[in-house]
C-alpha cells in the first residue's frame, strides 16, 4: 500500500468508529477481514495512523480549531491531517502529497485544508496556551476526578496513560513454567523478558503475530496484562478450592485462577452476557482446563446465587467501571464516556459486589477489581461495602502480594493501585474482604441434678 492508501484505510477505520459503539480494536479487525489485501505491516501502519488520533483526539482537535482559525470542523479527515503533522511529524509536503485523490488515495485537500497542514507544520503536542484536560489528552468532565486523585503527578499519569501499551503474556503453569514459555517462544524467534511484577508474567520486545505461534497454539502462554495477572493471583486461588469469577467476561482471569487452582478444584465462571462466557470457551481448551463451569446468570442477583449461598471459599469480582486505566489499550473508550455512564456504573458496583458477597464461606475471601484509576469506583466503593457489610473485614493488599509474590508491595498497603507510570502495568485497583469465621457459641447452663437453679434459670 501507498502511505496515502494507508491514511485513507485509518480514516475509513475512524469514520466507522465515530458512526456506532463498537470499540475501536473491533472495527479495525472487522475493517481489515473485510479487506485481506492488506499485509500485516501496511495493518500495522494504519493501526498507528488510527490509534495516533484516538490517543490525542483532545490536541488534534485543539490545534485543528486554532490552526484553522475555526474554518474547519473537527472530523475524521481533519483529525488524521493533525496527527499527521503533529502527532506523527510527517513533513507538510508528503502529507499534500498523500492527499491527491489518486487511485485507494484520500481525495485532494481542500484549500482550508492545505492552510491546516502549512500551519501545522513543525507543531507539537504540547503548547502553553492549552487547557490542563486538552494537554493531558482527557474529556474536560473527568480532570477534576483524576486530579483529586494525583494532584500535581497528573501529568505524569497521563503520559502514562496516553503511551502505547506492551503485550504481556502468561505463562499458563498448568502445561509449561515461564523458562520453558521463553524458550517455546525463542524457537520461533521470539524475544520475551519476565515482567518485573507478575511471577507467572513475560512482556515480549517486539510485537509479533501470536496467534501463528505454535506456543500460543499449544495453550503455552496466553495474552494478559501484568496488572490483570497480579489481581488475579491477590485472591490467594489455591488446589482444591471452591472460587466462583463472579463477572468472567471472556475469560482471562478465569484462566488465571484455573492456572493458579492446577486445575483441580472447582471453578465457576459467571456473566450475565453468555456470549461472553462462549468466547472463552476455546481458550479454555486450548489452556487444558476442565475444572471451570461456565453459567449465565440472569442478573447480578440470579437465584443461583442464593442456592449457593456461603459455599465458596474465593470469589473475585471484575467489576463494570469506566475503564480509565486500560485507556492506552482502549483510548476510544474516554471518548465515549459520559458523567451518566460513570453515575450508573456506581450503582452497579455497589449491587454487584453486594451480591456476589453472598457466596462467600465464613473464612473465605472477596476481591473486588477495576481497571479504573478514579476514587468513586474504587476506594469508596470499598469503604461503602464494609460499612454495609460488618461480617467483612479489610484484607491487607499488601498481605495478600506478600502471601502470592513473596516480595514487598510496590503499589498500596490496604488496597492494591497500580498504573502505567509508576509500575508500567495498566491500570488496576485490588481490594481485598475476608468473612469473618462464625465464632462458636457457649453451650446452655444446665445446673447439676439436684442442684438449686438461679432465678432466670426457674
Amino acid at each position: 500500500m501507498t502511505p496515502g492508501a494507508r491514511i485513507a484505510a485509518a480514516i475509513d477505520i475512524l469514520e466507522n468508529l465515530a458512526a456506532g459503539s463498537r470499540p475501536a480494536d473491533d472495527v479495525a479487525a472487522q475493517y481489515f477481514r473485510n479487506h485481506r489485501y492488506i499485509g500485516s505491516k501496511d495493518r500495522a501502519q494504519v493501526a498507528r495512523h488510527v490509534y495516533s488520533v484516538l490517543r490525542h483526539r483532545a490536541v488534534l482537535d485543539w490545534w485543528v480549531d486554532r490552526a484553522g482559525r475555526s474554518n474547519i470542523a473537527a472530523s475524521p479527515r481533519s483529525r488524521m491531517i493533525a496527527a499527521l503533522a503533529v502527532a506523527e511529524s510527517e513533513p507538510a509536503g508528503e502529507i499534500v502529497g498523500s492527499f491527491d485523490g489518486g487511485r485507494f488515495r484520500p481525495a485532494a485537500l481542500s484549500p482550508v485544508e492545505d492552510r491546516l497542514v502549512r500551519a501545522l507544520a513543525g507543531r507539537s503536542l504540547r503548547h502553553p496556551a492549552m487547557p490542563r484536560a486538552v494537554a493531558n489528552d482527557l474529556p474536560d468532565w473527568l480532570e477534576p476526578y483524576l486530579e483529586a486523585v494525583y494532584g500535581e503527578r497528573l501529568e505524569e499519569e497521563m503520559a502514562g496513560l496516553n503511551a502505547p501499551a506492551p503485550v504481556d503474556l502468561r505463562v499458563n503453569l498448568i502445561k509449561t513454567d515461564r523458562d520453558g514459555a521463553r524458550r517455546a517462544l525463542a524457537a520461533e524467534k521470539v524475544h520475551a523478558e519476565p515482567t518485573p511484577w507478575s511471577p507467572v508474567g513475560l512482556r515480549l520486545t517486539e510485537r509479533a503475530p501470536l496467534s501463528g505461534l505454535a506456543a500460543f497454539k499449544d495453550g503455552l502462554v496466553e495474552v494478559q496484562d501484568e496488572g490483570s495477572q497480579l489481581a488475579a493471583l491477590l485472591l490467594g486461588a489455591k488446589p482444591g478450592m471452591r472460587v466462583v469469577d463472579f463477572c468472567a467476561g471472556a475469560g482471562g482471569k478465569t484462566l488465571a485462577l484455573a492456572a493458579a487452582m492446577k486445575n483441580r478444584g472447582k471453578l465457576v465462571a459467571c456473566d450475565t452476557a453468555e456470549w461472553r462466557l462462549e468466547r472463552s470457551g476455546q481458550r479454555l481448551r486450548r489452556a487444558g482446563i476442565s475444572n471451570v463451569e461456565r453459567r449465565t446468570l440472569s442478573t447480578e442477583r440470579d437465584p443461583w446465587i442464593k442456592r449457593h449461598a456461603k459455599s465458596f471459599d474465593r470469589v473475585l469480582v471484575d467489576a463494570p467501571c469506566l475503564g480509565v486505566g486500560s485507556w492506552r489499550r482502549n483510548p476510544d473508550a474516554k471518548w465515549r464516556a459520559t458523567p451518566n455512564d460513570l453515575a450508573e456504573l456506581q450503582i452497579r458496583q455497589h449491587d454487584i459486589l453486594a451480591s456476589a458477597a453472598r457466596l462467600v464461606k465464613p473464612g473465605g475471601r472477596l476481591a473486588y477489581i477495576t481497571c479504573s484509576l478514579l476514587r468513586e469506583e474504587n476506594e469508596a466503593q470499598a469503604e461503602r461495602f464494609l460499612e454495609e457489610t460488618p461480617d467483612f473485614m479489610l484484607y491487607p493488599a499488601a498481605r495478600a502480594w506478600d502471601e502470592a509474590i513473596g516480595t514487598p508491595c510496590p503499589a498500596g498497603a490496604d488496597f492494591l493501585r497500580l498504573t502505567p507510570a509508576q509500575h508500567g502495568t495498566d491500570g488496576f485497583f485490588v481490594a481485598l474482604f475476608e468473612r469473618q469465621k462464625l465464632q462458636p457459641q457457649p453451650a446452655p447452663f444446665e445446673a447439676p441434678d439436684g442442684a438449686p437453679q438461679d432465678e432466670e434459670g426457674e
